[in-house]
């Protein structure tokens, strides 16, 4: 072994509690080690920000790390410091004098790894005192949103050409989940970068099982509950279109009691961040959201994602449905979709103004409903979206290739998995002992305190494999703690004696209370029905149960239809009411939309819903 292997190794285990690399990573590092300019294509899951986090931690001088998620920076610096690698982030959330601390200590060379918004790295200011810091390297996560071509195109990234301008010195490396031939040429293109060294993953992800399945709204739903229940304890990522159907999924699920939290952007930041611990730590195991959800978000036991909506396009529906299976564990990935949702997704790319914009969005639009309606192996068409071409027959892991799952209807109920699945390598010590669930339940609730003692995420404190890991080993001491997967020197000191002290009280009998399970004391459209009875609008319904006011105007519909109460004539002005009452008598009440292009503009979608609700009650065969 070479001199650098052997310090990269040295390192790996020191800092990350690792021993040995995974695909292309020791590659890449040589080349950022080097001081080349990298491009670097790695699936979610595979482990890109060690491929700079390393470099940075056995140099002298600072990485500079630009990403565009808070959240994120925040959690990586928490993770880096119980590594002992010196991080630190310089974002809008700091204050003043703590924006002037981090500057002052970055001049000095105190630090690692520096992370920035693109936004804060473009600003004259910041590039002035940058220049005065001993730069390592620029390291650019999601890269991809550099690039017209990408799915998720962000100008301000666009800006970044001006690094290669402003440092001509300092080596460059990019990083994404999922870019295209046309997406990469266009990062190093506007990066400017020299002679860069090239590192694309496979795109293949043979662990993952894609089915897709056209249904109407009923079916769907239907389905839905039949998944969950299929998934039970285990955890499930849902991805809705839009946040009244977030919001209107976790009320339905609620309802038929399975416990849910919704994720989306309109909520506040302490119900978002409640909710997303809530699902990190377990205690919630289904989390419906919007496509908000996701970035950043590092949990390997995800056994399904399930897509109730056509994704906006093929890059991401790869980047979401990755997010199931990153322990290398079978994973369904499905996707559920009406045939309404190729009209939404056409009619948003009509109202796109910019040409070159309105023509990209076209081409997401047919490669995406392609894929939903091709007899084509799943996997071999995402392949070769990404440019990388698959020759086998049959893949074994997709609905064209014959995979089954029971709950989606079919009469073999066989999983079948491809031949050349790999799980992952799970390193364990000699003395390893079985899996033990009733240690990984304590270790959780463990966990768990630990996090809210410390103020940082579960997942900061330990990963999943990590946990698991550690059930197996049942280190005795410090240094038996060292071989648990993810535990490096500083973080075995840190975490070691308390997690030794919390395994003899295992030894001693101590186990895991029963958690509170998160009992429904009243269903979602009862709660609805009170709150009605006690006088209050559909605006102050909303505020108290933290919805939006759509999804509260849905619900009480959907009770004016079903019977439940009766619609009150004050909800809609009678013009109003009489207006969509007459459209209805011409067009019918199958469909909302209709109507609702058939009445004066001011009438709102929530009145159509609420009166075509009440007829459709009206009309009911009575027993």
């Amino acid at each position: 072994m070479d001199p650098l292997s052997t310090q990269l190794n040295s390192a790996l285990k020191h800092y990350f509690g690792y021993d040995e690399f995974r695909p292309l990573q020791e590659r890449i590092i040589r080349s950022v080690v080097a001081g080349r300019d990298v491009c670097v294509i790695m699936p979610t899951g595979g482990g890109k920000s060690l491929c700079y986090q390393l470099p940075a931690a056995i140099s002298q001088k600072t990485v500079v790390v630009i990403s565009p998620l808070i959240a994120l920076m925040k959690d990586q610096v928490t993770q880096l410091g119980q590594m002992g690698i010196p991080a630190a982030l310089l974002n809008s959330t700091l204050s003043g004098s703590e924006q002037s601390s981090v500057m002052r200590k970055a001049r000095a060379g105190d630090y690692r790894l520096l992370y920035l918004s693109p936004e804060r790295l473009v600003r004259e200011d910041t590039v002035g005192w940058l220049r005065q810091m001993p730069l390592g390297m620029f390291a650019i996560d999601e890269a991809h949103c550099i690039s017209e071509w990408g799915h998720e195109f962000r100008p301000e990234y666009r800006q970044l050409r001006l690094l290669r301008e402003n440092f001509p010195d300092v080596p460059i490396a990019a990083f994404t989940a999922s870019a295209t031939q046309r997406v990469r040429h266009d990062i190093v293109e506007q990066l400017k970068f020299r002679a860069a060294d090239k590192y694309i993953a496979s795109f293949h992800r043979p662990n993952l099982r894609y089915l897709v399945r056209q249904c109407d709204a009923h079916s769907q739903r239907s389905l839905l509950l039949k998944a969950l229940r299929h998934y039970k304890d285990q955890n499930v990522i849902v991805y809705a279109p839009t946040i009244n159907t977030v919001e209107g999924t976790v009320d339905f699920l609620q309802e038929k009691g399975i416990p849910a939290v919704a994720y989306h952007g309109q909520m506040d930041s302490a119900t978002r961040s409640r909710n997303q611990e809530l699902w990190m730590t377990d205690e919630v195991r289904i989390l419906v959201g919007t496509i908000a959800f996701g970035l950043g978000i590092n949990k390997p036991a995800v056994r399904a994602v399930i897509h109730l909506a056509l994704p906006k396009s093929l890059e991401h529906y790869y980047q979401e449905a990755g997010r199931a299976g990153r322990d290398g564990e079978p994973a369904d990935c499905v996707m559920l979709w009406q045939k309404k949702d190729a009209g939404l997704l056409a009619y948003f790319t009509e109202q796109i103004t910019d040409a070159a914009e309105k023509s990209r969005a076209w081409e997401r639009y047919r490669v995406i409903t392609d894929f939903a309606k091709s007899r084509e192996c799943r996997h071999r068409q995402i392949c070769e979206h990404f440019g990388e071409t698959k020759k086998w027959e049959n893949c074994g892991a997709c609905d064209v290739c014959g995979t089954k799952l029971s709950w989606l209807g079919a009469e073999d109920a066989a999983l079948t998995l491809p031949l050349d699945t790999k799980p992952r390598t799970k390193l364990r010590a000699p003395n390893a002992a079985p899996f033990d669930e009733e240690l990984a339940a304590y270790f959780r609730l463990w966990r768990k305190d630990e996090a809210k003692r410390r103020g940082v995420p579960a997942y900061v404190v330990m990963h999943d494999s990590s946990l698991e890991d550690l059930c197996r080993v049942r280190p005795k001491n410090l240094a038996e703690m060292r071989t648990v997967s993810g535990f490096g020197d500083v973080k075995t000191a840190d975490f070691g004696p308390a997690i030794l002290e919390a395994l003899e009280e295992f030894k001693r009998g101590s186990r895991a209370q029963e958690p509170v399970k998160s009992e429904i004391t009243s269903k979602p459209s009862q709660e609805t029905i009170e709150l009605l009875k006690k006088g209050h609008s559909f605006a102050e319904i909303a505020n108290i149960r933290g919805r939006q006011l759509a999804t509260v105007i849905a619900a009480v519909a959907n009770l004016v239809e079903t019977g439940e109460i009766e619609f009150d004539p004050a909800w809609v002005a009678e013009d109003r009411r009489v207006a969509i009452e007459a459209a209805c008598a011409k067009l019918g009440t199958a469909r909302l939309r209709p109507i609702k292009d058939a009445v004066p503009p001011d009438v709102t979608m929530g009145e159509v819903h609420l009166v075509i609700a009440k007829l459709r009650h009206d009309q009911q065969p009575k027993a």
